[in-house]
C-alpha cells in the first residue's frame, strides 16, 4: 500500500475503516510510521483481536499532532464520538447520571441530570448507579436547606406576596422564592454543598464551626442553631467514613477484574485520607489485555471527571503511555498528577482491597447475567407450554385487594425477560365499584390500563408525548390475572372491546396452580418443577404483594384520619395538611411539637393537642 511508504515519523492519531467506510478503530502513536506499519505483518504474529480487525480494515487515515499529549486528547475525543467497534470504551456520558449544581442561577438548585452542557453549572460524577446519585441527593437535602423547586428566580425580581412551601416550615429550604433569604447567604449554602461533593468535609466542618461561632457572638441564635445542625450532620457522615490512610491525601484507587467475556474496573475515591465513595464500570468484549483495558479506562474516565486527584493508584498493572497520560492529567488538574503502581506498604494494601472488591463485583455481575439467562429460558419454556406464537418478553399480572370491599385497589406487575421490572409496576385505586366485586374491579382496571395505552400511543405518534414520559404505551406479550375463569372472562371482555384481544391472556388459580385459557375446557397444569411455573408463581406473588401493600397503606391512612377526628381543634383543613406532611401513623407519632406546629394551618396549641394524643 502506497500510504504505508509515506507515513510520517511524527506523533498523531490513525483511524482504520472497513469496506463501508465506517471507522472501526482509532489509535494513538508516538511515531505514526512505526505504529501503523506494525499492523501490516503476517497474521500469525498478530493477536486474535488485531487479526480480526485487520481482516475487516480496507483503508486507514491519520492526523498528525504536535506532540504525544495532543494525540492522546484527540484519540479520546474520536473514540467518544465514533465508538469504534474494536476500541475499548465506556458508555457515553449521557448514559451516566451526574449531580448538577446550577451556579448560573442567582439561587442555584441541585438536581440529577444525564446531560452535561456548558451553561456555567458544576457537574459531580459520573455515577454508574442511579440509586447512588439519588441517595447522595437525599443526604444533601437533609443537611443543607437548598430549594428543590423548578421556579426561575432572579435576585430583585422575586414575586411579591408568595407564601413559602412546606419545606420552609420544616427547615428543608430557606424559601428564596418568597424573599426569606438573600442571594449571598443562599449561595454560601450552595458553596458548602460543593465542598461536600468535592469530598472536602473537613474544610466544610471548619467553615460551619466558624460561621456558627460568628452567629452566636452576634446573638443570632436561630442562625447559629442552623449551622450547628448542619455541623452535626456532616460530622455524622465523617464518622461513618472508613479511614484508609494516616495522612490527608486525595487519591483515586483503581483495580481491574477480568473474565473471558467481561472486564470490570473498580475505583475508590479517597479524600483527606478517608473513603468517601466508589464506582464501577463494565467494559464489554473479550481478548483485551489488562493494560489495554486499564489505559483506556484512565483516558476516558478522567476526560470527563469533575475532579482529578494528585495521585492515582493502580492495582498491579502498568498502564500504556504512562508519561503522556500523566502529562495530560496534570494539564487538566493544573498541577502534577502521578500514576502509581504500589509494590509494598499501605498503598499496596489499599489497591489489594479495591482489587478484592472488583472481583466480588464481577462475580455479582456474572451471577446476575446467569439469572437473566434463566429468566429468558423460563419465558421460552412458558411459550412452548402455552402454545404462544412468540416468546413473551413482557408479561403483566393483575391482582385485586380489599377488605370486604373497603379500600379496594389493584396492582399491575411487569416482568421483562423473566425478571421483575419494578420501575414499571403500577397501582390503581378502584373508583367505580362498591363492595367486594373482584370481577367488576378487574374490568375497571383493565379498561383504564388499555385506554391509557391507546391514548399515549396516539400522543407519541403525534409528537405530543415522549416515550420517557409515558407509563402505559408499551403492551404486554402475555397477560396474567390472579384468579380463575371468572376473572379471565372479565379481563378478556374488556380487552376485546378496546381492540386488544390479540394479546394472549390466562387466569392463574391459587392452590392448584392451574392456568385457564379462553375457549379451552380443561385447565393447563404445568409441571411442578418447571421453570415456567416458578416464573408465573413469582409473578403472581409479586402482584399480590404489591396490591396488598397499597391496600394496607390506604387502610392505615383512613384509620389515621379517624384518629385525627378525635382530636379537639383538628378540623378537615388541618387534618388534610397533617396527612400531607406525615402520611403514616408512625411519622406523625415521631414528630415533635415544633414539627407539628410548622405544618401550614397549625399553631402550637393544636400541635400540643396532637402530640398529647400520641404520647399521653
Amino acid at each position: 500500500m502506497d500510504k504505508l511508504q509515506h507515513l510520517p515519523d511524527k506523533p498523531g492519531v490513525y483511524l482504520f475503516r472497513d469496506a463501508a467506510g465506517e471507522i472501526i478503530y482509532v489509535g494513538k502513536a508516538v511515531s505514526l510510521k512505526n505504529r501503523v506499519r506494525s499492523y501490516y505483518q503476517p497474521a500469525s504474529r498478530l493477536s486474535p483481536k488485531v487479526r480480526a480487525m485487520m481482516n475487516r480494515a480496507v483503508d486507514f487515515e491519520y492526523i498528525v499532532t504536535d506532540n504525544e499529549v495532543e494525540a492522546l486528547i484527540l484519540e479520546s475525543n474520536l473514540i467518544k464520538e465514533h465508538r469504534p467497534r474494536y476500541n475499548i470504551y465506556l458508555k457515553d456520558d449521557k448514559s451516566y447520571p451526574y449531580l448538577k449544581v446550577t451556579l448560573g442561577e442567582d439561587f442555584p438548585r441541585v438536581h440529577v441530570t444525564r446531560r452535561v452542557v456548558r451553561d456555567g453549572s458544576r457537574y459531580f460524577g459520573p455515577y454508574t448507579s442511579a440509586g447512588a446519585v439519588h441517595e447522595t441527593l437525599d443526604l444533601l437535602r437533609r443537611i443543607f436547606p437548598f430549594r428543590t423547586c423548578k421556579q426561575k428566580l432572579a435576585a430583585g425580581k422575586l414575586p411579591a406576596g408568595r407564601r413559602p412551601c412546606l419545606n420552609y416550615y420544616i427547615g428543608r429550604c430557606l424559601a428564596p422564592c418568597s424573599g426569606q433569604v438573600g442571594r449571598e447567604e443562599y449561595r454560601s449554602i450552595i458553596n458548602r454543598v460543593c465542598l461536600f461533593l468535592e469530598g472536602r468535609q473537613d474544610d466544610l466542618v471548619k467553615e460551619l464551626t466558624r460561621r456558627m461561632n460568628e452567629a452566636a457572638e452576634k446573638l443570632e441564635f436561630e442562625r447559629a442553631a442552623r449551622f450547628r445542625d448542619q455541623l452535626m450532620a456532616v460530622r455524622q457522615v465523617l464518622e461513618n467514613q472508613k479511614v484508609l490512610s494516616t495522612g490527608r491525601e486525595d487519591r483515586d484507587v483503581v483495580a481491574l477484574a477480568q473474565t473471558e467475556a467481561l472486564s470490570l474496573v473498580m475505583i475508590f475515591f479517597v479524600r483527606g485520607g478517608k473513603l468517601i465513595g466508589r464506582d464501577q464500570f463494565l467494559v464489554p468484549g473479550a481478548g483485551n489485555a489488562p493494560e489495554e483495558v486499564l489505559t483506556a479506562f484512565v483516558k476516558q474516565y478522567y476526560s470527563r471527571a469533575d475532579f482529578i486527584p494528585g495521585e492515582v493508584l493502580l492495582a498491579g498493572i502498568e498502564p500504556q503511555e504512562r508519561p503522556a497520560i500523566e502529562e495530560w492529567l496534570s494539564s487538566l488538574r493544573g498541577s502534577r498528577v502521578r500514576l502509581v503502581v504500589p509494590r509494598r506498604g499501605e498503598k499496596k494494601q489499599l489497591v489489594e482491597l479495591v482489587a478484592k472488591n472488583a472481583h466480588l463485583a464481577l462475580q455479582e455481575v456474572e451471577q446476575e447475567r446467569e439469572s437473566r439467562g434463566q429468566g429468558e429460558d423460563a419465558c421460552a419454556e412458558l411459550a412452548r407450554e402455552l402454545g404462544l406464537e412468540k416468546v413473551p418478553r413482557r408479561i403483566e399480572c393483575y391482582d385485586i385487594s380489599n377488605t370486604q370491599g373497603e379500600e379496594s385497589v389493584a396492582s399491575m406487575v411487569v416482568f421483562e425477560e423473566g425478571r421483575p421490572a419494578t420501575d414499571q409496576y403500577r397501582r390503581f385505586k378502584i373508583r367505580t365499584v362498591e363492595g367486594p366485586n373482584d370481577f367488576a374491579s378487574l374490568k375497571e382496571v383493565i379498561t383504564r390500563r388499555f385506554t391509557r395505552a391507546r391514548e399515549e400511543q396516539e400522543l407519541i405518534r403525534t409528537g405530543q408525548l415522549s416515550t420517557r414520559q409515558a407509563g402505559f404505551h408499551r403492551l404486554p406479550d402475555l397477560l396474567i390475572v390472579d384468579g380463575g375463569r371468572g376473572q379471565l372472562s372479565a379481563a378478556r371482555e374488556v380487552m376485546k372491546e378496546l381492540g386488544f384481544g390479540c394479546i394472549p391472556a390466562f387466569g392463574l388459580a391459587k392452590e392448584e396452580e392451574l392456568l385457564f385459557a379462553e375457549g379451552r375446557t380443561e385447565p393447563i397444569r404445568l409441571p411442578r418443577d418447571s421453570r415456567a411455573l416458578h416464573l408465573l408463581q413469582h409473578l403472581r406473588d409479586e402482584a399480590h404483594r404489591f396490591a396488598l401493600n397499597y391496600h394496607r397503606q390506604l387502610r392505615n391512612r383512613r384509620g389515621l384520619k379517624s384518629l385525627l377526628d378525635e382530636i379537639e381543634g383538628i378540623g378537615p383543613v388541618r387534618r388534610r395538611a397533617l396527612l400531607r406532611a406525615f402520611p403514616s401513623l408512625e411519622d406523625m407519632a415521631r414528630a415533635t411539637v415544633e414539627e407539628l406546629a410548622a405544618v401550614p394551618g397549625m399553631n402550637r396549641s393544636a400541635a400540643r393537642a396532637v402530640y398529647r394524643f400520641f404520647h399521653g
